[in-house]
């Protein structure tokens, strides 16, 4: 699908014609996304080309109910005819995800990351019952509500293309008699609100210094633990207990207004919730990962089993032979806990020198800053402005000139030295960077065969952020 129907609905939209048109890195979805903007850098918009029909007009029909409920939601501005495509507001750049990185990998909030925190769960409510109130479910996708099926299909989804892909030997019969028993707990609790579905921090935006939430389109009828499982056991989320309570009473407290509950009662019933959101990450880990080839959603799983290997600390009763499967599948080697260890973290990212170097999230101050902007530009040509230092033509045509692979060559020495040398001391955290002109090209070939380079010559956890792009890769170290 093309961006024809995007051009035409800006046009009808603004009364003229979009100058630049960019795409946006993509997440596990199929949809796609654009940012178009006049000559002027202006009045700036969001393009979506989805895939499903019925996922846009869900979509669609939720924003502008939750806009009318006060929600902060990005505003549908014009839809295509065929519902295949459509505009939304542009709300930047800024995901929660990204805003707390630092408390994120070193586990040490700032007093601003939790101020994100806190005003992002303290939301939730609002858009679980003022967004619930006069809603019309039959427009959900792909389901009315959450009931034994949806509740099966993600349990399956895990046993399958997670739990199978791992080569653990397990019995069916006495796993789906769990399975079954878990959905019976789960379906006591009542259905009354809207269920985000998919409520973490990649999916909360921070425009002007505050949470705007966003792809909500697979929301459905539901129970309102699910949403807070979700936010708080989100597993790159990497949250310290102490912060989890925190927030958790933040939650609990804007609930009130809505729904009073104990709080023994509310913990009682969220463990459930906890348990069986976390086996429904850890089977979209295995599809996106093992089956997609995704590298962010394979560097998830290790954190993901950390938060199984928590639960697990508090046996199941209900689930007997599920709970010990479970402790068999985090003790497989494949998943030996690395990130408490005292080895050195090598964090390579591209960046855009007009978007600023990269913050060092160790707090160290250490590392290499590499300046690309010498090596020729494949950027100033056309043909190439689609495309990444990622993309087989931008990689032929950086190749074919041959600065690249000089430049790489004295970065690599340096590099290996100064590794070398910090694996010596026992330090613990490096920072190397590539800089060029938009962080698309030149320095994301350059950062990603920097990364390549080092996972293969070292036993080191390297960290790969290709900033501008929003993709994250991560190169562990061998065991």
């Amino acid at each position: 699908m093309n961006t024809i129907n995007l051009l035409n609905l800006y046009r009808k939209l603004k009364g003229c014609d979009a100058e630049t048109v960019s795409e946006l890195p993509s997440s596990g979805s199929n949809r796609r996304y654009f940012r178009l903007s006049a000559a002027d850098g202006r009045q700036s918009v969001i393009g979506v080309l989805g895939t499903s029909k019925p996922e846009n007009d869900a979509f669609i029909y939720m924003s502008r109910h939750f806009r009318k409920q006060g929600l902060p939601v990005p505003e549908v501005l014009n839809v295509s005819d065929d519902g295949m495509a459509y505009l939304q507001t542009d709300l930047g750049d800024t995901l929660l995800f990204s805003a707390i990185e630092k408390g994120r990998l070193t586990r040490s909030f700032s007093a601003e990351e939790k101020d994100l925190l806190v005003s992002t769960i303290s939301l939730l409510p609002d858009i679980q019952f003022a967004g619930a109130k006069d809603m019309d479910f039959s427009v959900c996708y792909p389901t009315v509500e959450f009931d034994q099926r949806s509740i099966m299909w993600d349990l399956n989804y895990f046993k399958y293309c997670f739990l199978k892909a791992t080569g653990l030997e397990f019995s069916e019969d006495k796993l789906e008699d769990d399975f079954q028993a878990m959905a019976s707990v789960l379906m006591q609790c009542e259905n009354k609100c809207f269920m985000y579905r998919d409520f973490q921090s990649r999916n909360v935006m921070i425009c002007q210094g505050k949470p705007w939430f966003i792809d909500f389109q697979g929301g459905r009828r539901g129970p309102f633990y699910y949403d807070v499982a979700s936010f708080l056991w989100q597993a790159k989320a990497n949250l310290p207990s102490s912060l989890r309570d925190e927030l958790l009473e933040v939650y609990l407290a804007s609930l009130n207004k809505y729904y009073p509950i104990e709080r023994e009662e509310f913990r009682k019933h969220l463990r459930h919730f906890v348990l069986f959101r976390t086996l429904q990450v850890l089977g979209a880990y295995g599809f996106r990962g093992y089956f997609e080839k995704k590298p962010h959603f394979m560097q998830s799983v290790p954190y993901a089993i950390a938060n199984l290997r928590d639960l697990l600390s508090e046996p199941y009763a209900e689930y007997p032979y599920l709970s010990k499967l479970l402790v068999d599948l985090v003790s497989m080697k494949q998943f030996t806990d690395e990130l408490g260890k005292k080895r050195l973290t090598v964090r390579v990212y591209s960046f855009a020198y007009k978007k600023g170097i990269p913050n060092d999230v160790s707090g160290n101050g250490g590392g290499y800053v590499f300046d690309c902007r010498a090596i020729n530009n494949p950027g100033k040509y056309e043909r190439y402005k689609p495309f990444t230092g990622l993309d087989s033509k931008v990689i032929k045509f950086l190749e074919d000139d041959g600065e690249v692979f000089q430049f790489l060559e004295h970065c690599y020495s340096l590099v290996d030295s100064t590794i070398a040398r910090y694996m010596e001391r026992g330090f613990t955290n490096l920072m190397i960077s590539y800089g060029c002109t938009g962080g698309q090209h030149r320095s994301v070939y350059c950062a990603q065969h920097m990364a390549e380079h080092i996972s293969k010559k070292f036993n080191v956890q390297v960290e790969l952020i290709h900033r501008e792009q929003n993709i994250e890769q991560s190169f562990p170290a061998r065991q």
